[in-house]
């Protein structure tokens, strides 16, 4: 042990004012690749996903030993990967249209569970996974007999569970002479006992063994949703430029129940099938024409009579921008624009509000409190009555365009402390009055991102720094770490801790047993966390179970914040406690511009060392 590092031990332990900095520059972990690293996917369920030249490969600690290692199609590229939203799974798709190569490989058992080479598909046509069913369904041509079944269209539907085939057919009879070209033009929609194909004739209702109970002429349909009871289903169809989409009613038998279809101008981005009808946004878009006949950037929100698919609103609520919140209340429906704007509109098309709400662009937060809806956006701040309208803050709180705008309650205090232009705000709950509660003068001309109600104070903190204010707004420490230079981060994909921004599918929220579009309550993780936590254990398999209990677990890095910075020997991770700011551990890494990430649920930082070799370190220690 060096002299001066001694000296330093013996310091720290008289006084017990600070830990020791642990050097940690032996990784806990360390991994082969294989071949040199082009990309790193850090997923929500804490496995990394890393793209070499040679293939794909997994890693979870625990051991020094791969987790998969998937070489059969040699280097893949970004645009190969699909990381499933809200599951286990990656997707990996090389190949035109008439050399389809499709593989599904679950990223926490490490199992392959489907490829195209090894189940003989010599063609894909469509593929898709379904849920909560977890089955993959693929469309296209198998090499499974003569030359007549070979080039026959075929759907298969395998279990992701275990990666078996559950059902196959064609969709017709192999070596039956037709005119018709049947190409499946979207996605298959799987009921409890039957499967509804889209195709270029029509729409085609297969049993699970091949045989047709139905078909209709409803051409080309992109995709399909049905309703809980499976007795009513909606079909989706595009025109060739996207600019305006057909909806569909069909009967149980296939028929249309609706005289006319209905016509919808843009894309459908959210459509929610209630007991006063059906609920569509549609994002329409310019295409970046400066032509007066283009269309506006913007979201159209329309109200479906489900008997007859007209528009039951005499007029349609204007956005003047995207809808970037969406919710079903008991009520109407509240939404918020993207680039300003709250409203609120009764199911038969009356508005709620005394007048649509003004507020700044990007809504970051909409959620409840007890005294109304909050809502938090780049420029200002307030609670409103829901039923009304109105403010309930005098004035709302308002600040300049801000980056980041961090907020919390403090429920001791009976106030909100919201985070914005250097300074914590405080509005009393009661009263709504604004005072100013404290600066933040953060180095590097950072902004607070992270704002945190802790048992000694309110922590902030940011890339490079890190305070602790008291309850009485004096700063108990602030510390600052500076930033060696530019930093390559990994990509940070699959969501797993991200429900509140994706658009789960309808029959996810019949499995959860809450609506999608249903608003939280602010500051209320947990409601949302267990909401998940029952969507992925509902599901079953070992991999959904092991995302269900991650979902509960408490962030293993809840006490600390890892901060990367220049130290004395070299740039490395300093893990800072947030109640103390003391400095816990130092993990030295030895270059200038590191590419690694934190798992912050899982406590482990991957490291890329050299070209084919990643370290992990364990942070919980």
């Amino acid at each position: 042990m060096k002299f001066n590092t001694f000296m330093h031990v013996l310091f720290v332990s008289l006084l017990s004012t600070v830990l020791m900095a642990q050097k940690a520059e032996q990784p806990d972990w360390n991994y082969d690749i294989g071949g040199k690293i082009n990309e790193m996917y850090l997923t929500g369920a804490g496995t990394l996903v890393v793209a070499s030249n040679d293939g794909l490969v997994g890693i979870k600690p625990g051991s020094n030993e791969l987790l998969f290692k998937f070489t059969d199609y040699g280097r893949v590229k970004p645009e190969e990967l699909n990381f499933v939203p809200q599951s286990p799974y990656v997707m990996v798709a090389q190949g035109g249209f008439m050399s389809s190569k499709k593989t599904v490989i679950d990223f926490i058992s490490g199992q392959v569970l489907f490829s195209s080479e090894g189940n003989q598909w010599k063609q894909i046509f469509t593929s898709n996974i379904a849920m909560p069913q977890n089955k993959f369904i693929v469309s296209g041509l198998q090499k499974t007999g003569g030359l007549a079944e070979n080039n026959t269209p075929k759907v298969a539907v395998y279990d992701l569970g275990t990666g078996k085939e559950d059902f196959s057919f064609y969709l017709f009879p192999p070596g039956k002479t037709t005119m018709k070209s049947y190409l499946v033009t979207g996605e298959p929609l799987l009921l409890k006992d039957k499967m509804l194909i889209p195709t270029s004739q029509g729409i085609l209702a297969k049993t699970f063994t091949g045989e047709t109970v139905w078909e209709n002429k409803i051409k080309n349909v992109n995709w399909m949703v049905a309703d809980e009871t499976e007795t009513e289903i909606y079909a989706f169809e595009s025109n060739a430029n996207k600019t305006n989409m057909k909806i569909y009613k069909i009967g149980t038998n296939g028929q249309e129940l609706w005289e006319k279809e209905a016509k919808v101008k843009g894309q459908v981005v959210n459509f929610e099938i209630l007991p006063q009808g059906l609920a569509v946004v549609s994002n329409k878009s310019s295409g970046g024409s400066n032509s007066v006949f283009a269309a506006k950037d913007e979201s159209e929100i329309g109200f479906l009579s489900a008997q007859t698919g007209e528009d039951l609103w005499d007029k349609a609520p204007k956005t003047k921008g995207y809808v970037q919140h969406f919710y079903i209340m008991d009520d109407g429906i509240l939404f918020g624009i993207q680039q300003g704007g709250i409203n609120k509109i009764s199911f038969d098309g009356k508005t709620l509000f005394k007048k649509p709400l003004k507020t700044g662009e990007n809504i970051m937060t909409m959620a409840h409190t007890p005294q109304g809806l909050i809502y938090i956006t780049s420029e200002d701040a307030n609670i409103v009555n829901l039923e009304t309208g109105d403010q309930v803050w005098k004035k709302p709180l308002k600040y300049k365009r801000a980056t980041s705008v961090a907020s919390a309650f403090d429920q001791k205090n009976n106030r909100y402390l919201i985070s914005a232009d250097d300074e914590i705000m405080a509005v009393d709950a009661n009263t709504g009055e604004v005072t100013e509660f404290a600066k933040t003068d953060f180095d590097e001309k950072e902004a607070p991102d992270n704002l945190q109600i802790r048992d000694n104070g309110i922590f902030l903190g940011s890339s490079q720094n890190m305070t602790l204010v008291n309850f009485d707004g004096k700063e108990s420490y602030h510390n600052y770490y500076k930033s060696p230079s530019k930093s390559t981060f990994a990509k940070i994909v699959g969501g797993v801790l991200a429900v509140a921004s994706t658009a789960m599918a309808a029959s996810h929220a019949y499995v959860a047993g809450a609506n999608r579009n249903s608003l939280g309550n602010y500051n209320d993780i947990g409601k949302e966390h267990d909401r998940a936590s029952k969507m992925f254990s509902a599901i079953g398999t070992a991999s959904f179970e092991f995302m269900s209990q991650r979902f509960k677990a408490t962030a293993a890095t809840e006490n600390s914040q890892f901060i990367l910075t220049k130290l004395d020997d070299g740039v490395g991770l300093v893990k800072v406690n947030k109640d103390s700011g003391s400095v816990e551990k130092e993990i030295l890494l030895k270059d200038k511009k590191p590419e690694y990430e934190v798992d912050e649920y899982g406590g482990v930082l991957y490291y890329k060392a050299k070209d084919d070799l990643i370290y992990a370190y364990d942070l919980k220690k």
